[in-house]
């Protein structure tokens, strides 16, 4: 029985992550949701981009307690999840300390891990600063100042059930895309496609 032998391309997607420290996502910075999903879709041909909430969240940003407003939206790439980050407010942030209004690009790479504290020390003992992270939430979220290293602030999320769960059927739904309804606005019963002329 022959058995087929996997390419260079499926050796490279599929090659094992270290132990620790596995980046799942890009993220990048954007000024409109909307728009930025449009072009990633139509250049790159990656989708649906599944449109969350706008969440007005308490963080903690360089030691002081604040509000941000924000919404994200996410597509899975093959192995990798692009996450497209819209600020509608003018907090200080770890998004707006790399960004000001009005510009965007990649803000940071994304990893999950079992225990965040332990993450999360081993960056400070590593000589990097924690720049904000999500209070009062049931999945802790810090963002790690890795910066002056390697060019990127790093994500550090805590592995919940729910959160994983998540993540498996945006990228079920991704793997499936057939190139319709780009942008999809998550509802309780599924989705609804943006009104085009809605303001946004």
């Amino acid at each position: 029985m022959m058995t087929s032998v996997p390419t260079l391309q499926d050796r490279l997607y599929q090659s094992p992550w270290p132990s620790e420290f596995r980046f799942f996502q890009l993220a990048c910075v954007v000024d409109d949701l909307h728009l930025a999903a449009r072009r990633w879709a139509d250049v790159f041909g990656i989708g649906p981009f599944h449109l969350m909430k706008r969440n007005i969240a308490p963080v903690i940003y360089r030691g002081e307690a604040s509000t941000l407003d924000f919404q994200v939206a996410v597509a899975q790439a093959g192995p990798v999840q692009i996450e497209l980050i819209a600020q509608y407010c003018d907090s200080p942030s770890v998004y707006r300390e790399v960004f000001a209004k009005g510009e965007g690009g990649v803000h940071h790479l994304a990893t999950v891990v079992r225990d965040f504290d332990a993450a999360k020390a081993r960056y400070v003992r590593s000589g990097f600063s924690v720049i904000s992270e999500f209070v009062g939430t049931a999945m802790r979220v810090g963002y790690i100042d890795t910066r002056a290293a390697f060019g990127f602030v790093t994500e550090v999320i805590e592995e919940q059930p729910a959160f994983m769960t998540a993540l498996t059927r945006i990228s079920d739904v991704c793997a499936g895309w057939d190139g319709t309804d780009p942008l999809r606005i998550l509802t309780r019963d599924g989705y609804r496609v943006p009104d085009a002329d809605a303001p946004r």
